[in-house]
This record gives structure tokens, C-alpha cells and sequence, in this order.
């Protein structure tokens, strides 16, 4: 659920504690660090993370800038988070007010990009700092899964308030020239005491013939006892400070560590079993608490519990280099076209790698083509590459023929094994040239610029190769997209009207909405067809929303013109087309309505086969749906008849024809839709374009929220 800013209160955040360092020193990190402990003291949060908003181009950027409670590497795939991204603290920002996530279920649904890197029963509360109206970033609390399903009103007020104060802070020391500057800070947890009572439980655990160590929020051991070292293999000093997964070969794998970001994020007890080679069973019980955890190690019966698999080396990959990999491999998953993929990828991918500047790159007819870029200063400098041959000297033509990454830590670097780039400086000061290969063959390049040099750890270079993998997956369905869409686009201009004919005396609007995402093509049609001192009208609706579904669309058009032609009255026009689409044998249905108008004698002549009724408004505003008898659906009957109806059409009168897609929706009764539609028929004002956004939405919105194609015909008499 979403819960929005509640009422201010009082309490230790809204009397100032937490607010850090007086306003005016130099020291910045206190006055963050401060306000988010007191916070997460007040509302008993066990972890909690401090953004700060740095705006750019793209619309801005929140920075990490204090982290307390969990380990950094719990969220390092939202170090830096782009503002439009779908995640709570970017989306309190947006919205400007309290997100709330009630637990595991909630985030999945609403955020399934955390949900499946930190997949664990926690609650979680993100607020923006905002001060008259401007953001200056945003925090985040949780807490365990025990706490209540709803954010209270007295956390809420904690919270907001909280904020509020510490904006202000931000907004002075802005208006001061002297800004906070993000840098990530990590508040550990308190040192181990060291009094009488501390020293007799230690000698106390010593005794112990089990295992028992602590660690603090970042997993190091602080403190082990004997048995410990002896059950483990390793001297305790060896031990102390070290991670339990990184001091020990055997428990180096991303299942064990899973089990401890349980503990800390659920806090609740976990337990996993490890084989201590050749043939030890160890079993770890893992208690959290809001400064680490306690692990009970004993010995275990050989075979029971969890036996991940180790790689060949022992080493496994780290799990936080998992967690990117399935952030990111997750964001691609919602790019649909290409241009979806670039403002992906440098919206939401590069921040959190740090990276200033992005440049697509693919091969077509043996040459590069820039398909899109970001952050670049200069845009020029990377147009200069379109049209530039394979074969060329330059590291994002080589990295696409090789099939080989390329990283440049700085531009010396660079120029020692590519001179010529010294020539076009396109304002970056580390690169790294990843090559987009899918299904065993490179498709393109993506380039990542840093504005400062920068290192690439073994860790990091691994991270980005993965990630050109998954880039190169998505944008080769994004280029195929991109080709269905402009053919579809093209089948569809084909198939419809480009515009309809004026005609002395009628005013007429008409609208095509596609309900199937991205692809502007369906069954849905009309036409208005001049007749001499008469004209026709048709409206309908081909079953399904595919090329096939146009194409029969576009025969049934092209027969009812005909049928027009020679003079058909409604009736006939119906059974002629009812019984050509029998003959076709194309195995779908049509619904249509078809009229012939009589502006001078002011009425209009109307047959119904399956489809909506029609709607008119009169001239002073009153809205009919016409009872219009019909039969049934084209291709359903050879033999079925359909009656005309007469309809008066005065001058000033509006007259409605729609698909289904216009008032049907699940869960949506068809009678409530209607009566909505005839509301905002009668409601709507100015001219018959007007009308028609009115009834459908602006050019470029959807269809109904059914997700069906939408067509939309109105003809108002003018007299």
C-alpha cells in the first residue's frame, strides 16, 4: 500500500537531534549521518540509507550518501539511482511524498527489480527532502517483517518531519554556496564493551564447547571464541575482522552469504549446513540483531542441509556482482524498442555504475551507426562516428569486430594503443568499449564514458561484460521490434484513411487508438464514403489485433465501398459483406455499423450487425444511446438478415459511432462504461476534435483500458 505524508509530530527527529553540526561549518557528513541514526532511533528502524539529488540533462540523479544498519554491498546496485527509476526512494521524489512498503509481497508486486535481489520479508518506509517545494533527495528506513502492516501516523510524522528539518539544513547551505556534496558514509555498528560484566561473558563463551562469534553489519567477525577457530580450521586472530565468508575457502559461496543478508534484512534466526572439507558438516545459526549477528556454529550430521555446488576454483562470484546482474537483467526486460533500451541503459544502468556518458553503437552494411547517445558534451564528437567503416582504427569499431571488451582507466591509456583518437577528444576521461554480441555474433558496441579517470577492478570488468550480454539481448529485440513496428505502421496508414473527405454541411472527427502495446495495428476501422447529394458512414471491428486481423479489415473496408458504390441500401450493404467474409473462410468475426445520411432531410438510415449501439447528443446537450436493431456478427450466418433502422439527425446534433474497445475493460461493467462514455459526451465542449480527444484521450494515448484496439467516428450536421 501507499501511504502519503501524514501530520507533522514532536519527538526527538522534530526537535533536532539528528540534525547534525550547526548550520554553517564545513563538517557536511555529520549533519547527514546524525539525522538518519535519530531517525532510525526514533521510528526503531533497524537499517535506513540517505540520498542526496544531483540534477542534470536527464532529469537528476539521487546519491547515496550515508548508509546505516546492513552491509554496503545489501545495496549496491542503487548507489546511484537515476530519478525516473521504479524504485521507492526515486519514486517519493517524483511523487513528493511518503512511500510505503508493507513486506515481501508488497515489493514484488510493485517492485520486482528489489524483490528479486533482496528477497526477504522486511518493510520499508522512503521519503523525500523537500523545502519550499524543491527536492534535495531522499531517505529510506525498514524494518523487520514484525512490524505492523501499516506505517503509523505517529512514524509517519517522525519521518516527514524529519525530513523536513534536514532540507532545510540542505537548502541554507545550498543558498550559502557552499552545497552538500554526496560521499558515501557508512555508519558501522558500537564497539564491543569492555567492562567487568563484558570481560566475564567472554570468559564465559571461551568456555563453551561450541562455536560462537559475532559479526558486525558488515559480516567482519569481532569476536570468536576458541572452539570456533577449532571447529572452523583457523587460528581466531586469522579470523577476527575477516568476513567468515572470505576468511574461509569452503563457505565462499553466494547460498551461505544469502542466508546471513536474511538474517540481517528479516531479522530473524537463519540456518544453513556447510561441508568443512573433506568430510566435516558444520551447522551455523545465524541471530540477528540491529548491530550484527551472533553465529552459533556446531558440529552436523554429514549430508543434512544446503551443499551448493562450488565452482571448480572455490571461488564462486561474489554475491553483490550476482545482485547487479539480475537488477539489470531485469530493468532490460521492460526495454521495448531501441530508444527504450539507450534511455534504459542511461537512466537507470549507468548511474549506478558510475559511468557520465553512453554511446550505442551497431554494425549496418559495413559500417558503424550511432543508434543513440547520452552525456556527452560535445554531441558532434559522436556523430562523427556514424558512416565511419569497420575497419577503422578506432577502439568501438574494433571492440564490435573482435567481440573483445576494451577499458581505458585514463586517456593516455587510450591514445597509446589508438593515436588516431587523439584527434576527436570527445570529453571523457576513462572508457570502457563493451561488445554487444547475441547469439554467438556481435550486433554493436556500447561505449561507457567516465568524466575522471577511473580503475577497473576484476570485479567490475566482469560486471560490465555480463552487462553488455544482456544489453546486446535486448537490443537485438529492440531492432526487431523496431522493424514489426514501422512495417505494422505502414500496413495500418495503408489500411485506414489518411483523412476524410469534407463535406458541404457535416463536420467530422474521427480517432484509431491501438491497444496492443507498441504495435499500432488491429482490426478496429472506419470510413465516410461521399454518395452525391448523400454520404455513407461504417464503423467496425475485425476480431483480434494482428497483421491478419488488418488485412481482413482491409477487405471488408474495401467491400462495403463497393457494395456503396452500387447503391446498396444499410441492410443489404451488411448481408453483402456478412456473406463475403463467409466466403473468405479467414476463421475470425467482424462487428459493424453502417449508415447512410440524409443532411437534408436530416435523419440518417442505420444497420447493426453485433456492434455498440451508437450514441447522440442532441442540440441542447442530452445524450440517447439508440436502440438500433442489429443481427449478428459478420461470419457467423450466410443467411442472416439485418434491418435498417431511421434516425433523426438535426443540425447541431452529434452523432457517436465506437468500437468496443472504448467501454469495455475487466472488471468493468458494460452498462457503467456506457453510461461514463454518454457522460463525457454531454460534457464535452468546442469543437468536434475536442469532442473526440474528450471521448478517446490526446493523440498517442491508448486504447481502452482494456487493452483493445479503439476506433471512433463522429459526425455533428452543421445545416
Amino acid at each position: 500500500m501507499v501511504r502519503v505524508t501524514g501530520p507533522r509530530a514532536s519527538g526527538a527527529a522534530a526537535s533536532g537531534r539528528g540534525s547534525g553540526s550547526p548550520e554553517g561549518t564545513g563538517d557536511s557528513q555529520p549533519l547527514l549521518s546524525l539525522a538518519l541514526a535519530g531517525l532510525m532511533e526514533d521510528v526503531h528502524a533497524h537499517s535506513g540509507a540517505l540520498y542526496l539529488l544531483s540534477r542534470g540533462d536527464s532529469g537528476g540523479t539521487l546519491d547515496m550518501a550515508v548508509k546505516a544498519g546492513l552491509p554496503r554491498s545489501f545495496s549496491a546496485p542503487w548507489e546511484r539511482i537515476a530519478l525516473t527509476a521504479p524504485i521507492p526512494v526515486a519514486e517519493a521524489v517524483r511523487e513528493q511524498r511518503v512511500v510505503w512498503i508493507s513486506g515481501e509481497e508488497d515489493m514484488a508486486r510493485r517492485y520486482p527489480r528489489i524483490a528479486v535481489v533482496l528477497p526477504y520479508p522486511y518493510c520499508l518506509a522512503a521519503a523525500p527532502l523537500l523545502s519550499d517545494g524543491t527536492a534535495y533527495g531522499a531517505l529510506y528506513v525498514t524494518w523487520p517483517a514484525s512490524h505492523p502492516p501499516e506505517l503509523s501516523d505517529a512514524e509517519c510524522a517522525l519521518i516527514t518531519t524529519a525530513c523536513d528539518r534536514l532540507a532545510l539544513r540542505l537548502r541554507r547551505a545550498a543558498e550559502r554556496g557552499r552545497p552538500v556534496v554526496p560521499e558515501t558514509h557508512f555508519l558501522g555498528s558500537r564497539a564491543m564493551a569492555t567492562g567487568v560484566g563484558a570481560i566475564e561473558a567472554i570468559q564465559m563463551l571461551n568456555r563453551m564447547p561450541d562455536g560462537m562469534c559475532g559479526l558486525d553489519v558488515n559480516g567482519r567477525v569481532v569476536y570468536a571464541n576458541p572452539a570456533t577457530g577449532e571447529l572452523l580450521g583457523i587460528t581466531v586472530s586469522r579470523l577476527t575482522g575477516s568476513q567468515l565468508w572470505t576468511a574461509l575457502p569452503w563457505l565462499n559461496d553466494p547460498v551461505y552469504e544469502d542466508r546471513y543478508r536474511a538474517a540481517m534484512l528479516s531479522q530473524h534466526t537463519t540456518a544453513f549446513t556447510a561441508l568443512r572439507p573433506p568430510r566435516d558438516w558444520l551447522t551455523f545459526r545465524l541471530h540477528p540483531g540491529r548491530d550484527g549477528v551472533s553465529v552459533h556454529i556446531t558440529p552436523a550430521r554429514a549430508g543434512v542441509g544446503d551443499t551448493p555446488g562450488q565452482t571448480p576454483s572455490g571461488h564462486p562470484h561474489r554475491l553483490v556482482t550476482i545482485s547487479h546482474i539480475a537488477n539489470l537483467a531485469i530493468a532490460l526486460t521492460e526495454a521495448v524498442s531501441v530508444s527504450d533500451v539507450i534511455g534504459l541503459v542511461a537512466d537507470e544502468i549507468m548511474p549506478s555504475l558510475g559511468g557520465s556518458a553512453l554511446v550505442i553503437l551497431a554494425a549496418e552494411s559495413g559500417r558503424l551507426r550511432v543508434l543513440g547517445h547520452r552525456g556527452y558534451p560535445d554531441p558532434e564528437t559522436v556523430e562523427r562516428w556514424d558512416g565511419t567503416p569497420l575497419t577503422a582504427p578506432i577502439p568501438g569499431a574494433q571492440s564490435l569486430v573482435t567481440g573483445v571488451p576494451s577499458f581505458f582507466e585514463s586517456r593516455e591509456q587510450l591514445e597509446r594503443v589508438y593515436p588516431e583518437r587523439f584527434t576527436t577528444p570527445d570529453g571523457m576521461a576513462a572508457w570502457a568499449y563493451l561488445p554487444l554480441i547475441a547469439s554467438g555474433r556481435p550486433v554493436g558496441t556500447c561505449v561507457l564514458g567516465f568524466s575522471e579517470e577511473h580503475r577497473f577492478s576484476t570485479d567490475e570488468r566482469a560486471v560490465l561484460t555480463g552487462l553488455g550480454g544482456l544489453i546486446a539481448q535486448a537490443l537485438e529485440r529492440a531492432r526487431l521490434y523496431d522493424t514489426k513496428h514501422r512495417l505494422a505502421q505502414g500496413l495500418q496508414s495503408a489500411l485506414l484513411p489518411h483523412s476524410l473527405p469534407a463535406l458541404d454541411g457535416l463536420e467530422v472527427a474521427a480517432r484509431y487508438r491501438p491497444g496492443t502495446q507498441g504495435m499500432d495495428i488491429g482490426g478496429d476501422f472506419y470510413d465516410l464514403i461521399p454518395t452525391g447529394r448523400t454520404a455513407a458512414a461504417v464503423i467496425g471491428d475485425v476480431q483480434g489485433h494482428n497483421v491478419t486481423a488488418a488485412g481482413l479489415m482491409g477487405q471488408v473496408r474495401t467491400a462495403v465501398r463497393a457494395y456503396t458504390a452500387v447503391g446498396q441500401q444499410p441492410g443489404r450493404v451488411m448481408e453483402s459483406t456478412n456473406r463475403l467474409l463467409i466466403d473468405l473462410d479467414q476463421d475470425l468475426l467482424a462487428s459493424c455499423a453502417y449508415l447512410h445520411l440524409d443532411l437534408r432531410a436530416q435523419r440518417a438510415r442505420m444497420a447493426r450487425a453485433g456492434h455498440p449501439q451508437p450514441l447522440l447528443r442532441d442540440p441542447d446537450g442530452t445524450v440517447h444511446v439508440l436502440d438500433i436493431a442489429g443481427g449478428p456478427l459478420l461470419g457467423v450466418d450466410a443467411a442472416a438478415r439485418f434491418p435498417t433502422t431511421t434516425v433523426p439527425l438535426r443540425p447541431g446534433a452529434v452523432l457517436a459511432l465506437y468500437t468496443d474497445g472504448l467501454i469495455e475493460a475487466p472488471g468493468t461493467d458494460i452498462d457503467d462504461a456506457l453510461a461514463a462514455l454518454a457522460r463525457r459526451l454531454a460534457a464535452a465542449t468546442g469543437s468536434l476534435e475536442a469532442v473526440a480527444d474528450a471521448l478517446t484521450g490526446p493523440p498517442g494515448a491508448g486504447g481502452g483500458g482494456g487493452g483493445d484496439d479503439t476506433a471512433l467516428l463522429l459526425l455533428r450536421p452543421t445545416g
